[in-house]
């Protein structure tokens, strides 16, 4: 029994860690965001065009890590209810849009 146990978690951690090194679907991602409030909730934090937070001069996203531990960041605040395969997706679209990370 508890080798069956073991067996089923470690099936299920090898899936997430399969999961993270996914590269999206940027047509999904594209969708998710248009879904979701994104736009209107970056439009509170810098007035006009919420598309701006992504290619302002200063912003503080310079790496693909730290892009998708935005992308989590923002979807734990909006309570979007993401599985990590849709951050992932959200991530791919906004790389392909705004930020071109290797």
């Amino acid at each position: 029994m508890k080798a069956r146990i073991g067996i089923v978690l470690l099936a299920g951690l090898s899936g997430l860690l399969v999961g993270s090194a996914r590269a999206g679907d940027v047509a999904a991602g594209e969708k998710l965001v248009a879904d979701k409030d994104c736009a209107a909730c970056h439009q509170r934090l810098i007035g006009g065009d919420g598309s701006r937070l992504y290619t302002r001069p200063d912003r503080k996203v310079t790496s693909l890590a730290k892009l998708a531990a935005q992308v989590s960041f923002c979807s734990t605040q909006l309570k979007t209810g993401w599985f990590p395969e849709e951050e992932d997706d959200v991530v791919a679209w906004l790389n392909h849009r705004y930020y071109h990370f290797k």
